[in-house]
């Protein structure tokens, strides 16, 4: 498996390059644009070129990008909807400019609780969205849908939910993927710190194939088992603790797997640290 963080791109993917080696990150995920906003100015040509020279020096490790939060594919609200396609379209565009391996994405919410209907909703959504971006043949990355710590109306909770919408998706299945965040399997009630979670969360990703699960969220958690909270704490410093991390750093089958953090605090010690943290649970025996 490959460490390595959520990182900044403020000044250029090529200062984003210095700070992921200084870090020590393996792999990356990064913004395609605000995650705050909807629209975006079109990537520029010389950006795009500097990433393109950086993977092709093996000076960055596998990118991944991060769809903006504001996106909701399981949305009965139509205007909603459309800006949310639209928006995903977009991220898939700028992901496959990018060279991106995948593009992570936060499925929505479930206001009226019928998580049946908003599984089919997500699918024609996703199915929507890679036709705007121009079709599943022109889209060159894989759009990977994220498990929730299933707080209030948001959707995704169950992994099993989550991989129900990848089931339904008439999108080939090498265009779609799996994220699970620890933290928020863990604040929706999956004991990850026992070996019957992992069997529980693995069993629920094998109907779409654990080949799918591209991706890991790598956070601790401030609060308890099933509190529902999405607080991110550093590595064996929250509730969650060291031994899950170890449980899923030698997991059977899934070495395949990119591990990104997503952690509070001050650049570029959190992310030091907490690779670093992850680094020596994988080392060890």
């Amino acid at each position: 498996m490959l460490i390595g963080a959520h990182v900044p791109t403020a000044g250029g993917y090529r200062k984003m390059a210095l700070y992921s080696e200084l870090i020590g990150a393996e792999c990356l995920q990064i913004f395609a644009k605000s995650p705050r906003q909807w629209n975006a100015k079109p990537l520029d040509e010389l950006a795009v070129e500097a990433m393109h020279e950086l993977r092709e020096n093996k000076k960055i490790g596998p990118v991944f990008t991060h769809t903006s939060y504001l996106i909701n594919l399981t949305t009965d609200n139509d205007e909603l909807r459309e800006k949310s396609v639209r928006a995903l379209a977009d991220e898939l565009v700028r992901g496959s400019l990018l060279g991106a391996v995948g593009v992570n994405t936060h499925l929505g919410s479930v206001p009226d609780g019928d998580t049946s209907a908003a599984i089919v909703r997500a699918a024609r959504a996703i199915e929507e969205a890679f036709e705007l971006a121009g079709g599943v043949d022109a889209v060159g990355t894989v759009l990977i849908l994220e498990n929730t710590a299933g707080a209030g109306t948001i959707f995704g909770g169950p992994v099993g939910d989550v991989a129900s919408v990848i089931t339904e998706c008439e999108v080939p299945n090498d265009k779609l993927g799996f994220c699970i965040d620890t933290c928020h399997a863990w604040a929706y009630g999956y004991d990850v710190t026992t070996d019957a979670a992992w069997e529980e969360i693995m069993s629920e990703i094998s109907p779409v194939g654990l080949d799918r699960w591209r991706l890991v969220h790598a956070n601790d958690c401030k609060f308890g088992l099933g509190a529902r909270k999405d607080r991110h704490e550093w590595i064996g410093l929250g509730e969650i603790g060291d031994e899950a991390f170890y449980k899923l750093l030698h997991l059977k089958g899934v070495d395949h797997l990119c591990l990104t953090t997503e952690m509070p605090g001050e650049a570029p010690q959190k992310d030091i640290v907490n690779i670093e943290a992850l680094k020596v649970l994988q080392e060890r025996g």
